[in-house]
């Protein structure tokens, strides 16, 4: 069977499955959004299984497992008829689509050098914000306390900068240098978040200012790691922090 078609059958089922998790009982939503997201590391292993191994090329199959979790508790938020259920699936089956091209296009490049790889990292790092914003969004839902939130958006930032950091060489072991900065990047993240509980935010609000600081952190980071930070490139992901700050300030509801 060809990869393409793997592809697609591995899309078509995680959609199904996405599906049927909309019309469970509101006590079940969480246990099946978490089977949903192992059944995604079997499809997506079965699907790329030709370039995994048991070595650091397993980060390509972190983005697609966080995007599976974060769009399923995404729909928790959302509006229960039909008009507000069906975009987020046809949204989700895309995405799924996406990351298999991605998934596969990073594995294959950890073995040899191919001509999409750019294209591949452009795609993963979109994905990777709307990913970051999903997650944000749903923790900042909660509506936790400031500890437990923090450490929510440190543990789950993680992961994810790893996987971004790591698509720049594509390497097989693991690198120390991209395990710092992931660490330390999930640890601004964190504090950023306990910033966000003195600032009269909304939920949406403090998720994009959140999603904004990400883009900056992996951007430079990614940057730097490709030995490519210039000064313009740190004016010009600056400059977009300066702008949703700016917005951030304007949009807050200042003394109640």
């Amino acid at each position: 069977m060809s990869k393409r078609r793997r592809f697609i059958i591995t899309s078509v089922i995680l959609s199904l499955g996405f599906i049927a998790i909309q019309f469970l009982d509101q006590r079940y939503r969480i246990i099946s959004i978490a089977s949903l997201g192992v059944l995604t590391i079997f499809l997506f292993s079965w699907s790329l299984r030709e370039g995994l191994g048991w070595n650091m090329t397993l980060m390509s199959l972190v983005l697609p497992v966080y995007f599976t979790v974060s769009v399923g508790l995404f729909g928790f938020l959302l509006p229960t008829n039909i008009f507000t259920k069906i975009p987020p699936v046809i949204f989700y089956g895309l995405g799924i689509y996406a990351l298999c091209l991605t998934s596969n296009i990073y594995t294959v490049s950890a073995i040899r050098t191919i001509a999409l790889m750019r294209a591949a990292r452009g795609v993963g790092f979109v994905l990777s914000l709307i990913t970051y914003f999903l997650v944000y969004d749903t923790i900042l839902s909660l509506k936790t306390s400031i500890v437990i939130t923090s450490l929510f958006v440190l543990f789950f930032s993680i992961p994810l900068f790893l996987q971004g950091f790591w698509a720049v060489h594509l390497e097989k072991k693991l690198n120390s240098q991209e395990l710092k900065h992931s660490f330390f990047s999930g640890l601004v993240m964190a504090e950023i978040a306990l910033l966000l509980f003195f600032w009269p935010v909304t939920v949406a609000v403090g998720s994009l200012f959140l999603t904004t600081s990400v883009y900056i952190i992996l951007g430079l980071g990614q940057a730097q790691l490709e030995a490519r930070l210039f000064r313009e490139t740190v004016k010009e992901y600056l400059l977009v922090g300066f702008i949703v700050l700016l917005g951030m300030f304007l949009a807050t509801r200042w003394g109640g």
